[in-house]
């Protein structure tokens, strides 16, 4: 294993065990944290031994694991083992008749989805998504979004994290500053947002600033004309520095979106020294391909002090989170939750939804 602290970057690994080149690579390159995709979860006794042979590769038993588990198309864990979790935009079609009712039943489906993933060591999920959906936008977004308004999507994105901290594992709000207009899917290409500065604050950027004290987010590779006409969210530091930070107020973790997805050009190597260097805490790099991650783990510094000190702010959230848990029983939970979604009885008609499968092919973090 390499000394010194870790690198600033998550890996995800091929399948549902770790080959002995994975072990012999995780154990030089000492990556920060790991994600786990479909691929990598079969049953729940072979998802707890992968996760804690990840970590003992790196030999630190609190190595973060993380996972997309959001709920209706992006969801890793599956039936018949787990829970069937649905659309985060169900949650707010609630919240429109009653919404004290919406935000109980998002608090409830994220509290059930962290007693899924605290049960097989999963620390961190990288939802919810405070994306606001615009007309003419690309339904990669689409029910995935916590709220149907800004408001909403504050509301019931805070509902979302309290009730994935309640169950012990961080939330990771995206996609900062905003994903709801781009009329392009970054998996596949690069999306440009025309929206002015000001347009971008009054909506997008609203749910984000009501968030903006919870541990992690992750960027957007987006490019807003606006701010930086020349770089993508995720690479650009006027918008990282300037805007995520300063604007709208996030000084928690920031982690990349995934820098194999097509709205990235270059090298690996380069995508991740331009990510940390526009201000990204952690960069995140999903195929699972060794060679991939090789050429990334060239581009990668280990952790700088200032973003230690952002991991170590965060990771102390959940012991303190013993002292504040609501009472919370399974069957209890599920039945209360089954109850209140009953006053929705179809799922919201959002159109042009991308189909899971197409998600997984590709193996970004969404």
């Amino acid at each position: 294993m390499s000394a010194g602290p870790p690198r600033a970057i998550v890996f995800g690994c091929s399948g549902p065990e770790l080959t002995a080149d994975e072990r012999r690579f995780f154990a030089d390159a000492n990556p920060f944290g790991f994600i786990l995709f479909a691929r990598n979860c079969v049953e729940p006794d072979q998802v707890r031994a992968l996760v804690q042979a990840l970590r003992s590769s790196v030999r630190r038993p609190d190595a973060p694991v993380l996972i997309d588990q959001e709920g209706g198309r992006v969801a890793r864990l599956r039936p018949p083992n787990w829970r069937a979790s649905p659309p985060a935009l169900r949650f707010a079609e609630l919240a429109r008749v009653d919404a004290a009712a919406g935000m109980e039943a998002a608090w409830l489906n994220a509290r059930l989805l962290a007693d899924d993933l605290a049960a097989l060591g999963i620390s961190v999920d990288c939802a919810p998504v405070l994306d606001v959906p615009q007309p003419g936008a690309h339904a990669v977004i689409g029910d995935r979004a916590a709220g149907d308004t800004p408001e909403r999507a504050a509301l019931l994105g805070r509902a979302w994290c309290e009730g994935l901290l309640a169950g012990r594992v961080l939330p990771v709000i995206k996609h900062i500053p905003g994903h709801g207009r781009a009329t392009v899917d970054s998996h596949a290409g690069l999306p440009v947002v025309a929206a002015s500065r000001d347009d971008l604050e009054r909506m997008d950027w609203v749910p984000f600033r009501a968030l903006a004290a919870m541990p992690w987010a992750m960027t957007a590779h987006v490019v807003y004309a606006a701010l930086d006409p020349s770089a993508p969210a995720t690479t650009s530091p006027s918008v990282i520095d300037g805007v995520i930070r300063r604007a709208i107020g996030f000084d928690g973790v920031l982690i990349s979106d995934d820098v194999c997805m097509g709205a990235l050009g270059g090298p690996m190597a380069e995508r991740v020294g331009a990510a940390l260097a526009a201000g990204c805490d952690l960069v995140l790099h999903c195929d699972g391909v060794l060679a991939e991650m090789e050429a990334a783990a060239t581009g990668c510094l280990p952790l700088i002090r200032r973003s230690q000190q952002r991991l170590d702010r965060a990771a102390a959230l959940l012991p303190s989170m013993r002292h504040s848990q609501r009472p919370f029983d399974r069957d209890t939970a599920l039945a209360r939750l089954d109850v209140l979604l009953s006053r929705m009885p179809t799922a919201p008609g959002v159109s042009a939804a991308v189909p899971i499968e197409t998600m997984e092919t590709n193996n970004n973090a969404q």
